[in-house]
């Protein structure tokens, strides 16, 4: 465990009136945090600095920063059923677990060498890791970030892998895919010290990320060793890995391939899925119960997220490298583009207020997030960071797959 430091500039005095200006704690003490809801809280990842912006969406304002937190390069976040907590996952291998209301760091654990993202069960009780090196997924207790399983990732050749693609089912369950295995596996961990593995193997070349459709039905890898999609049905005893989406790519001349996209950033609209597609300028439409190719839709470059307005009627779209200067809104009844703009360069991640009647966007070599009025498009607020990436709303705590 490291200790972190805790910047007090910025901090609202009247939500945090508590909080002495000269202390750093490690652990944030009852009397030291406000009294204040938790659901319009949110922390920004500032991935060159190590640090985290603690907003607030209601007033639109920034509360803190909280730094001390590793490399946080490819960093996400997911939060507790209170909201209160949040859990970091950081590329060096850091877990950090931070109090919201207190603006401060509880603990820190480096748990692996390079981390590719986490999850946290349905019950709030474990905090699952997906690690690069030295493979596998670790559980931790969210209590004490005490780890209570380590479960190495060995394929079906006996070899170590890379995990990827790292979500939380439901009944303590979480499913993750093997990148250099080419396998998908399902942890049952109703007795964390014992849990039980189920693996699929031969689902396809190198699966780079997975996501579970918010029912819970379907765990869904992204394959980016051949154009396809594999899915597996998880409400079917018995099911095996399916290809879906076989060949979207055929006939076309694939463009090299500057950022992968998020499966996590996959827009669910009305009976849609609208994904990034891999080394192409396009969007597809997706079938949500059969996956099959709907259409696609000509995009300005290629996608890395796909986000839908919490209602579904627009799904908000950015672009890998040279082309991360330039948002687009897909209307979904039409299934096209209807609005453009570029908020500046290196458009990293976008967030909707939980009712979607606002969207912040990261905007990194500006060092700044914008805030749009999702019904007009227009830019109502901006706020200061440093080289802001993820942005990670609290009601993220109540959703499946997140």
């Amino acid at each position: 465990m490291t200790e972190a430091r805790l910047s007090r500039r910025g901090l609202v005095a009247a939500g945090f009136a508590g909080l002495a200006a000269t202390a750093a704690p490690t652990v944030a003490r009852a009397a030291d945090c406000a009294s204040r809801g938790t659901g319009d809280l949110g922390l920004v990842v500032e991935r060159a600095t190590g640090s985290l912006l603690l907003v607030e969406t209601t007033g639109r304002t920034t509360l803190g920063r909280i730094e001390g937190l590793g490399d946080l390069s490819h960093a996400s976040i997911v939060f507790d059923r209170s909201e209160r907590f949040g859990f970091v996952f950081g590329r060096d291998g850091g877990l950090t677990k931070v109090d919201l209301l207190g603006a401060s760091i509880v603990k820190r654990v480096v748990q692996g060498g390079n981390a590719i993202g986490g999850a946290i069960s349905d019950d709030g009780r474990l905090v699952a890791v997906s690690n690069y090196a030295p493979g596998g997924v670790r559980v931790f207790d969210a209590e004490t970030l005490e780890m209570v399983a380590d479960v190495p990732a060995i394929d079906a050749r006996g070899a170590a892998s890379k995990t990827v693609g790292l979500v939380d089912l439901p009944f303590r369950r979480f499913a993750w895919s093997l990148l250099d295995g080419d396998e998908i596996w399902i942890g049952d961990f109703t007795d964390a010290k014992a849990p039980k593995l189920e693996k699929f193997t031969g689902i396809g070349r190198l699966p780079y990320d997975g996501v579970a459709t918010s029912d819970g039905r379907w765990y869904v890898a992204g394959l980016f060793g051949e154009d396809a999609l594999t899915r597996l049905d998880l409400w079917t005893d018995g099911a095996k890995p399916e290809k879906v989406l076989a060949g979207y790519g055929k006939g076309e001349q694939p463009l090299p391939v500057y950022k992968m996209p998020h499966m996590e950033g996959w827009g669910a609209a009305g009976n849609h899925l609208l994904i990034p597609a891999v080394g192409h300028h396009e969007v597809l439409v997706v079938d949500r119960d059969t996956f099959a190719l709907v259409k696609t839709i000509p995009t300005h470059g290629q996608p890395v997220f796909c986000v839908a307005r919490p209602d579904g009627r627009q799904v908000w779209v950015n672009y890998a490298h040279p082309h991360n200067d330039t948002v687009e809104v897909i209307d979904v009844p039409s299934l096209k583009v209807v609005h453009a703009f570029k908020p500046g360069p290196a458009v990293l991640h976008l967030e909707f207020t939980p009712r979607g009647h606002e969207v912040w966007i990261s905007v990194r070599d500006e060092n700044r997030i914008d805030i749009h009025e999702t019904k007009t498009f227009t830019k109502i607020a901006s706020l200061e960071a440093k080289s802001p990436s993820g942005i990670f709303f609290t009601p993220r705590a109540h959703r499946l797959g997140v």
